[in-house]
């Protein structure tokens, strides 16, 4: 589990492209550090297992079904990711509940900067919508957010300086690609509320 405050930027070192999967090459000093064979990281909002821990980072398998569910389809060596390790017992939880399973694909649609913050429009896949409230928690490429409107299937961020300086959503532009992942609790919920009314 995590909790979506990221760690630290990585960078992309490998991509090995194999029959019905990929293999990464992950660079990243801070979650290198403590970090075990066989633990997670989210990369980009993705729970990856590390397969290898390598002098420089991990490397880790993404199976065709995370291929067809996230970003990660088209990674590309030397790109920037977002990191962070799952959260310890003893961790502090500043974001909210995180699992890096990720619901689906995302575009930005358009940035307004203003003087100590950025808006941020993004088209999340519309099946999502309903998991999403306003001044609710939702997470874009493994960053926990708090939704400021949404309208349709169109969600409305106010970024930090914070989240702009040490996180990809800094770069990112219009018609880039993200991964979100819905809060799991309205997940959950619903499913709670389809098994009591059958």
């Amino acid at each position: 589990m995590f909790t979506g405050i990221i760690e630290e930027l990585g960078t992309v070192a490998t991509v090995e492209v194999l029959d019905d999967s990929i293999r990464l090459g992950i660079k990243g000093t801070l979650v290198r550090e403590d970090l075990a064979q066989g633990e997670s990281v989210s990369v980009n909002g993705v729970c990856l297992t590390a397969a290898q821990v390598t002098p420089e980072g991990f490397i880790a398998d993404v199976m065709l079904e995370t291929l067809n569910r996230s970003s990660l389809r088209g990674i590309a060596e030397g790109e920037r990711v977002n990191l962070e390790r799952a959260m310890s017992g003893a961790g502090r939880f500043g974001g909210h509940v995180v699992q890096g399973h990720v619901d689906g694909v995302a575009e930005i649609i358009s940035r307004e900067p203003s003087a100590n913050w950025e808006v941020v429009k993004v088209r999340i896949p519309s099946e999502l919508s309903k998991y999403v409230v306003e001044k609710g928690s939702i997470t874009f490429d493994g960053v926990s957010l708090t939704v400021n409107d949404i309208s349709g299937d169109v969600v409305s961020l106010s970024l930090i300086p914070e989240t702009l300086r040490l996180t990809t959503l800094g770069t990112k532009q219009a018609g880039d690609k993200l991964n979100v992942e819905a809060d799991i609790l309205a997940k959950h919920i619903e499913k709670l509320i389809e098994a009591r009314s059958q």
